[in-house]
């Protein structure tokens, strides 16, 4: 008896003792990565603090501290890593999902499985719609796009001879959500009043409810997010409005099957011809078409509010895009995709914004489902995050020239020198140019989102003159950890053009 006793505490002990050391060969290896602030695990969370308060200095501290060296960082719930070369920035691009994962670091960041479902956090048959139906149309749709955003406009900031002050952000949203809503679900609902504003605040509801759920624990997240989620009143609501649309066009499907006169070239019908199973429900197809404008609205309406202020601030950019606008309508007689596509300044002006301020400091952020090391040895812990960032591809001189400068032309410029048209426009992505993402899991609708905010700036250009209540002044954005939003109250002066 006290033998067996004896053996089960050498087993015991030994036991404990492989556990240890294979803790601590696991530690020798996390260890190689530098933190920049405390590692202790209470301390680390005064680094977690500072992150959220000031993520760009810290990721600009830490790239100048470590001279591009992969370094981590602690936020509230896991250890961020980050990796600055192009030989690991395209290990990071490479790496396979089941390994450094894309959903599963957005589906936890967002909370996706409450404040969405689970079935549209692990059903993404809308991204295969947007990447290529939705692309494929765009030039049979390009003039919708472009009469929604005059008659958006037209409404939203009237074109008089008095200088109008306009509140940026918000007024950008409404008519990205109108442009945005013409192609997904087509006239007249994408100008009515409560579909937009449910459009609109869809995105920001999610947000905020998976933030929120973010801080409790687990087995209490279904619970809190019951009390404090108002994304199925959303939804409910959307389905309504959308029903009618859903149950007529079903009934022109059944009597006339893949095809009939005057079928719908939009967002919704696309969805209906792709959905299976329980997604062709009504309420399934009234998330899905709130899921796609998550997507689009909100990101377009900041991209293009801090193009705003730059053009207003800077007036002379005004003349050459002009120009540019009507030599190129000329030429084409008339409004199309082919004429977006030769705007180089146009381009080269909301490609520099984009990469000079752009809605965020991380780039390609992956979760770690297992383990990974990287080629020159960098260790990434399961549970952690490893990304890019701004700081180490946007302002670095070896791809840019003088790159903390804002030089409006600067692509369009490169597009010259080069004679590589297609490598320097604003849907392209690249080692250097991360907005968009890279490889598989690039944003699939980058190439809408562009010839809308192309199509945008180029009315705002021919339609008015703008600038700011105070000139010369760009407002300050919103930072908020590595979130960088444009501000959010600033107005805009609008009037009729004068030349």
């Amino acid at each position: 008896m006290l033998a067996t006793s004896s053996s089960s505490l050498y087993a015991f002990v030994l036991l404990g003792t492989v556990v240890y050391l294979l803790n601590w060969l696991k530690e020798v290896k996390y260890k190689k990565v530098p933190a920049l602030g405390p590692t202790a695990p209470l301390l680390s969370y005064w680094g977690a603090w500072r992150f959220m308060r000031d993520a760009h200095g810290m990721l600009r501290e830490g790239h100048v501290k470590y001279g591009g060296k992969p370094f981590r960082i602690a936020t509230r719930r896991y250890w961020q890593y980050l990796v600055s070369s192009p030989k690991l920035i395209d290990e990071l691009r490479r790496a396979p999902d089941d390994q450094l994962s894309f959903l599963d670091a957005v589906n936890e960041s967002l909370e996706l499985e409450y404040t969405m479902g689970r079935s549209t956090a692990n059903n993404l048959y809308h991204v295969p719609v947007i990447r290529n139906t939705l692309t494929r149309n765009l030039g049979t749709l390009s003039g919708e796009i472009y009469d929604e955003i005059c008659n958006a406009f037209a409404h939203c900031i009237p074109a008089t001879d008095e200088w109008a002050a306009v509140p940026a952000l918000e007024t950008m949203m409404q008519v990205v959500a109108r442009t945005s809503s013409r192609i997904f679900v087509g006239l007249p609902l994408c100008r009515n009043p409560e579909f937009l504003q449910i459009s609109i605040k869809f995105t920001t509801d999610v947000v905020t409810t998976g933030l929120l759920l973010n801080l409790i624990p687990g087995p209490f997240k279904p619970f809190v997010n019951r009390l404090i989620s108002r994304v199925s009143n959303q939804i409910d609501r959307t389905e309504v409005l959308l029903r009618p649309m859903i149950e007529e066009r079903r009934r022109m499907m059944e009597k006339f099957g893949d095809d009939w006169a005057d079928k719908p070239n939009d967002m919704l019908q696309w969805l209906m011809d792709a959905a299976e199973g329980e997604e062709r429900e009504p309420r399934a197809l009234a998330l899905r078409v709130l899921v796609v404008g998550f997507a689009a609205i909100h990101t377009s309406s900041m991209s293009f509010t801090q193009a705003l202020y730059h053009l207003a601030a800077h007036p002379e950019y005004m003349k050459p895009m002009r120009e540019e606008v009507e030599a190129v309508l000329a030429d084409e007689g008339g409004w199309s995709k082919a004429a977006l596509q030769k705007m180089r300044k146009v381009d080269s002006f909301l490609k520099e914004c984009q990469r000079y301020e752009g809605l965020g400091a991380l780039f390609l952020s992956r979760k770690a489902m297992k383990d990974f090391t990287f080629s020159d040895g960098t260790f990434i812990p399961k549970g952690s995050y490893v990304s890019t960032s701004r700081i180490a591809t946007h302002n670095d001189g070896g791809y840019y020239a003088d790159p903390y400068t804002f030089d409006p032309w600067r692509f369009a410029n490169l597009r010259d020198e080069s004679g590589e048209g297609v490598k320097h426009q604003m849907v392209n992505t690249s080692l250097e140019y991360l907005p968009f993402g890279l490889g598989k899991h690039a944003c699939p609708g980058r190439f809408f989102a562009a010839n809308e905010l192309k199509s945008m700036m180029a009315h705002v250009v021919m339609t008015y003159d703008v600038s700011m209540e105070k000139p010369g002044d760009i407002p300050q954005p919103v930072r908020i950890g590595p979130i960088n939003s444009p501000n959010r109250t600033a107005k805009v002066l609008f009037k009729k053009r004068r030349d």
